[in-house]
């Protein structure tokens, strides 16, 4: 499939597409230009596409552990399938990483021990509170696709670029 050239070479052309995608699936909406915005449209509903597929699919895993004192002990962990880890990796490709912040009501403590477990927000945004969401809105209406909404805005003072807001429904 063809892009829209936006005016740019193509490194800086794939580099705004993946900002703002990930901006995209991070903030929920982003505002910006009508053919930059129909083509991040393209690359978030096929990353969600993704996403979706695999967002479900884990196993359950019985490992054998050691403590200090050399004793033996078995957890039972739940890890990402050999399919949804490629999904993971593929999206992981894409989308860039933005670190977490710190809410105003959280401390230190509590900030770091969430941050703990979490490695890659965006893909772990994406694949535990985005791709089941759309998954459950799938089933119950028998579709899919339909992820984002483009809201046209007006022409922007300066240029009269067509602007639009683009946001996950």
């Amino acid at each position: 499939m063809a892009n829209r050239k936006l005016g740019r070479p193509t490194d800086q052309r794939m580099a705004l597409l993946r900002n703002q995608v990930t901006n995209l699936i991070w903030y929920g909406r982003i505002e910006t230009t009508l053919a930059r915005g129909k083509e991040v449209q393209s690359m978030a509903e096929h990353l969600i596409t993704i996403a979706m597929r695999q967002c479900d699919n884990t196993v359950e895993v019985t490992k054998k552990t050691m403590n200090a004192k050399l004793q033996s002990g078995e957890i039972t962990v739940t890890n990402d399938s050999p399919a949804r880890l490629a999904a993971r990796r593929q999206v992981m490709r894409y989308l860039y990483d933005i670190p977490l912040t710190q809410n105003e009501d959280e401390d230190k403590a509590d900030f770091q021990q969430r941050k703990k477990d979490i490695k890659h927000p965006v893909v772990e945004k994406l694949f535990r509170e985005i791709a089941p969401k759309y998954k459950k809105r799938a089933e119950e209406k028998g579709q899919g696709g339909g992820y984002t909404r483009l809201i046209k805005k007006g022409p922007r003072r300066g240029d009269s670029a067509e602007m639009v807001i683009l946001e996950l429904i």
